[in-house]
């Protein structure tokens, strides 16, 4: 009598069933989520990335990496898109206080030894003028993403040893920057509003983003070193500074590859000579 015929299905082991795949049965603590998540926008598997993080809001920063290093730009259809050559992988992953904090967290999956973000920022006083550098030493929390994580009363500052590094690194290029502390916000436009750029004056800030405070806090939250080191590319409180695709193009012309190229050897210092940054505690 002939053997039935066994099915491909029937015949797979019962562990390749989605219904009993890890994922089937919910993902169940934090740390499941983020090992999940960080592929799921990305693409890229979590053993292929570095351990030395590069954030950036601007795909340019991602397409000069890449063309630099000769390696390919990943995640062109996700959320973030990224390039890794050696220990250093950088993400842009969008623009704003949740987003940040999104990736922050999702970091988490891959514990990074060091994360710096390369942003943006619009210069509050006259003296920081577009073009320039500003190494943070502390920012408001003015976004409201961070309450989430920490009271209202506890300050967003950097890692100390990572930012010392950062500066370093901009004198070895010859370079100067401004220190001082960046507000950091939710609302995009506001450029308008007369009332809101006097309290900007009462609170003595240097510099205005959406995402400086929010990094600081969520890597504190998070034991992650972080560090920020942000460029001038606008003037917001006064009309003519107001920025405009045209003045963006410009700013991203001139000055987005030293930017880049300080944020690449600030990590590969911290690397180069085994550097151990551990986050700050209060």
């Amino acid at each position: 009598m002939p053997k039935p015929v066994t099915s491909a299905a029937a015949s797979a082991p019962r562990s390749s069933s989605p219904v009993n795949s890890p994922t089937a049965k919910g993902l169940k603590t934090r740390k499941q989520i983020v090992k999940n998540w960080l592929p799921r926008y990305t693409g890229v598997p979590l053993e292929e990335f570095g351990d030395h993080i590069l954030l950036t809001n601007f795909h340019r920063y991602v397409k000069l990496f890449a063309r630099w290093h000769r390696v390919p730009i990943r995640g062109k259809d996700k959320a973030m898109t990224s390039a890794t050559a050696g220990r250093i992988t950088i993400i842009n992953f969008g623009m704003g206080s949740a987003t940040a904090a999104t990736v922050m967290d999702l970091l988490t999956a891959i514990s990074p030894k060091a994360v710096l973000f390369l942003g943006k920022c619009g210069g509050l006083k006259h003296r920081a003028e577009i073009g320039d550098l500003i190494l943070p030493i502390a920012a408001i929390r003015g976004e409201g993403t961070s309450d989430d994580y920490f009271p209202p009363e506890v300050p967003a500052l950097p890692s100390f040893a990572l930012q010392k590094a950062i500066s370093t690194t901009i004198r070895d290029f010859a370079r100067d920057y401004w220190t001082g502390t960046v507000y950091t916000m939710n609302r995009r436009v506001w450029e308008h509003d007369a009332k809101f750029k006097s309290y900007l004056k009462k609170i003595r800030a240097i510099a205005i983003d959406m995402e400086t405070a929010t990094i600081f806090m969520t890597g504190f939250f998070n034991e992650i070193t972080t560090g920020v080191l942000l460029l001038v590319s606008d003037q917001p409180m006064i009309p003519e500074g107001v920025k405009t695709a045209e003045s963006d193009a410009e700013v991203d012309d001139a000055y987005v590859t030293d930017h880049l190229k300080i944020g690449i050897a600030s990590l590969n210092q911290l690397i180069n000579q085994g550097l151990t940054l551990k986050h700050l505690k209060f």
